[in-house]
């Protein structure tokens, strides 16, 4: 098969992560708060992926009980957290904003890999930092005016930190398991993680509405499962570096929803600052790549 279908798979997967903002705020517009769409998102995800595998190969489902503090770990601290963080962050910040501090990330997985795996900070790493660092100043607005409220600007740090932590928990679970089965169980453990965010009166409210079933259904579908099955087909021809920096078509196409669909207001300070936080974690993907690569010749 010609790699560039692959390439394809990875754009299209980021890319229907990037419409996240479409649905999450159309839910708020329903009523929703932000801990009802994690649950709306983790058990729909859970639900509908345990169906595909379990129908496609059930030897996927399989875990050691042991194992269980790996997806507690991927599932209710990174991916119920992460959420949270991100559709909290969205109530009073932009999409874009939003979207691209969920995308500092790698950032945060670089340090915590240097503390708990010792990883050498090498000079690229250091300035992919400061590039991430400047540019979360600008697009916060800490050298002029605030582009949100406080609190929703230290969500969507939260968002990327919490995100992070996925990286590291299933660092430790891929040692055993393959992506989908990780996957799976941390939908299932978001789930079961989210329940104490669940308002349930508002819930029923909110999807009592044939607007709030249309998007709840949208935000699993197109935004959670169908990203999930692209990216994982397109790793599966395409080495995981550059599909990390491919995936950068996710920012990308958040911050596009939030300008140009949702007409939400962006500084210049705002756009340097997006532009500097993505070479920031294109400097670090890039050079994973290309280690990764020479391992692969090697080998």
């Amino acid at each position: 098969m010609d790699k560039r279908i692959y390439y394809f798979y990875v754009i299209c997967g980021a890319s229907l992560w990037g419409l996240i903002s479409l649905f999450s705020y159309s839910l708020s517009d329903c009523g929703i708060s932000s801990g009802n769409i994690v649950v709306i998102r983790s058990f729909g995800a859970s639900a509908l992926l345990f169906i595909i595998f379990a129908l496609k190969d059930r030897s996927l489902l399989k875990i050691e009980l042991k194992d269980i503090k790996y997806f507690i770990g991927t599932g209710i601290i990174s991916f119920v957290l992460f959420n949270h963080c991100l559709f909290t962050s969205m109530e009073t910040c932009s999409a874009a904003i939003s979207v691209v501090l969920l995308y500092t990330a790698p950032i945060f997985v670089m340090l915590m890999s240097a503390l708990l795996f010792k990883e050498k900070m090498t000079a690229r790493k250091i300035c992919a930092l400061i590039l991430a660092v400047a540019g979360c100043a600008l697009v916060t607005g800490i050298t002029g005016s605030i582009n949100g409220t406080p609190f929703g600007l230290l969500c969507g740090l939260g968002s990327g930190f919490f995100y992070a932590l996925y990286s590291i928990f299933g660092r430790y679970a891929l040692e055993k398991y393959r992506p989908v089965t990780v996957t799976l169980y941390t939908f299932l453990f978001a789930a079961i993680g989210s329940l104490p965010l669940m308002r349930f009166s508002e819930l029923c409210a909110g999807l009592s509405q044939p607007r709030g079933i249309i998007n709840a259904l949208l935000i699993v579908t197109v935004s959670t499962v169908s990203p999930f099955l692209l990216y994982t087909k397109g790793l599966s021809g395409i080495e995981s570096g550059t599909a990390s920096i491919l995936a950068t078509a996710e920012p990308a196409v958040g911050v596009m929803v939030s300008v140009f669909i949702l007409h939400q207001p962006l500084t210049i300070s705002g756009i340097i600052g997006i532009l500097l936080i993505l070479m920031g974690v294109l400097a670090i993907n890039i050079n994973f790549g290309r280690k990764e690569n020479e391992l692969q010749r090697k080998a």
